[in-house]
């Protein structure tokens, strides 16, 4: 019986050796390199990208001291989600998409509350946390305007 997919490989090398994880909004997913077959609106929750050691040092200078998002570096084949069953294709009936604006709305309220603790001095932030927030927010920012809503 298949359970899922249990290999969490580094997003940028597919190293299955992997020390650190981030998790993005559904629509950052188009950000993805090869990430043009996947239907970001059936995708389910976050999507989570997972780095090895070698390669969150990349991510960390990427983020932190260039101020560049690693997202279109990290192959979508390699992240971590869930999607939709196909319920079309197996009971001939028809589902509605996830509504994932309340997702993006929560991991961008938890980004810049990590932001502005950061910003305030506070040394409880930690660096996953930082770069996670600036990834999130960056990334929602260059998508602009939220999922349309269902209307």
């Amino acid at each position: 019986m298949y359970t899922g997919r249990t290999e969490k490989p580094c997003c940028l090398c597919g190293s299955p050796e992997t020390a650190h994880r981030i998790d993005i909004p559904p629509r950052a997913v188009q950000f993805l390199k090869h990430a043009e077959p996947i239907a970001w609106r059936d995708i389910e929750g976050e999507v989570s990208l997972y780095f090895c050691e070698n390669d969150w040092e990349t991510v960390r200078e990427l983020v932190l001291e260039t101020g560049m998002s690693p997202l279109s570096r990290c192959n979508a084949g390699r992240a971590s989600f869930v999607l939709r069953e196909d319920f079309e294709a197996l009971l001939n009936a028809t589902r509605d998409e996830p509504n994932q604006r309340p997702l993006e709305r929560e991991l961008r309220e938890e980004a810049e509350e990590t932001l502005e603790r950061y910003a305030a001095g506070d040394d409880l932030v930690e660096t996953r946390d930082l770069i996670e927030a600036r990834v999130v927010v960056w990334a929602i920012e260059d998508l602009g305007s939220p999922v349309p809503a269902d209307d």
